[in-house]
């Protein structure tokens, strides 16, 4: 009955979560906490083994858990580094999968955040039994995770699938985290979102607006969404500008892999048909007739919290022994 189990961790910008995981994708046990907090990798790890350690002693200690996966920013599967992440305050190359394998004498595994999330998909999600699909992480940037020919697609270095940096608008919207001007991740992400309703609030200003009773920075993609709910005009044009935007890239993601399906994950999903009908609207104008009515576009069937820890999981499954 040993190795039964695996760990499953997702690195986030802001929060870390991390689950031990059964082979039916169950979560037994499951906790968070601050990335951010932590200047220092070292540091970071010391608090991130004192709460898996608790973990791990609950489900029977360590000789159960066959190993550990990780989603993380700029994660690169080859070699288990994260590199140059824009959004962690470690800077450069951080070899994370050997740390980890060194702190917890444990073997350990790394891969992109969104592939990590797509694999979570592929293996207990919306994508299950698909071998074309692509998913699209919509939260405070925007991630992607391609599945071609039942396979993830790493590319030659690890970092394919790199979706929201593609330039939508050229000349557009300046990105501070990378310096491109017009990037999807501008304007389709919970940032674009909040820039987009700050945009149409100052070149808008006869239109009534519930926004306008909040100050400037305190609005935010959550505000934003209550808005719509309410009817808001200048609150649903948001979404209906970040729809197309989305909509027509996703056109030519379709395009380039004829995928069945696009799965959508991530906060700005919460906004249900707000989004996905101008999202669908604008994808099918977008595509040649060859491609027109074919692909899902389906949001995730998983938690948002545990799509990650999921796909993380199936990595550390994959693992040779």
């Amino acid at each position: 009955m040993s190795q039964q189990l695996v760990v499953g961790i997702d690195i986030g910008g802001t929060n870390t979560k991390f689950g031990i995981v059964d082979r039916r994708g169950t979560i037994l046990c499951d906790g968070r906490m601050l990335t951010n907090q932590h200047e220092d990798v070292a540091c970071f790890l010391d608090e991130l083994h004192q709460h898996l350690a608790i973990l791990i002693e609950q489900v029977g200690g360590i000789e159960n858990i066959k190993g550990i996966g990780v989603g993380a920013p700029n994660g690169n599967f080859y070699n288990g580094n994260i590199e140059y992440a824009p959004n962690l305050r470690w800077k450069g190359v951080v070899p994370l999968a050997q740390l980890l394998q060194d702190k917890f004498g444990l073997p350990a595994v790394l891969t992109n955040d969104a592939n990590a999330a797509a694999l979570g998909e592929l293996i207990y999600g919306a994508a299950r039994g698909m071998k074309d699909f692509i998913v699209m992480t919509l939260g405070t940037g925007v991630g992607s995770g391609i599945v071609a020919n039942g396979q993830l697609i790493y590319g030659h270095d690890g970092f394919a699938g790199e979706l929201g940096h593609c330039i939508v608008i050229p000349g557009g919207r300046f990105h501070p985290g990378t310096g491109a001007h017009g990037s999807l991740e501008a304007y389709a992400s919970a940032t674009g979102v909040t820039n987009s309703a700050l945009e149409l609030l100052k070149t808008r200003p006869d239109t009534q607006s519930i926004l306008r009773d909040h100050l400037l920075e305190e609005i935010n993609s959550k505000v934003i969404y209550e808005a719509a709910m309410k009817g808001d005009p200048l609150a649903m044009e948001v979404y209906e500008f970040t729809g197309q935007i989305l909509g027509a890239a996703l056109a030519n993601f379709v395009m380039f892999s004829s995928p069945e399906a696009i799965v959508l994950f991530g906060g700005l999903t919460k906004a249900g048909d707000l989004i996905m009908k101008p999202v669908r609207e604008h994808m099918e104008k977008n595509l040649l007739p060859i491609f027109q009515n074919k692909v899902k576009l389906l949001f995730s069937e998983l938690k948002e919290s545990d799509a990650a820890i999921l796909g993380a999981s199936a990595l550390a499954w994959e693992m040779k022994d």
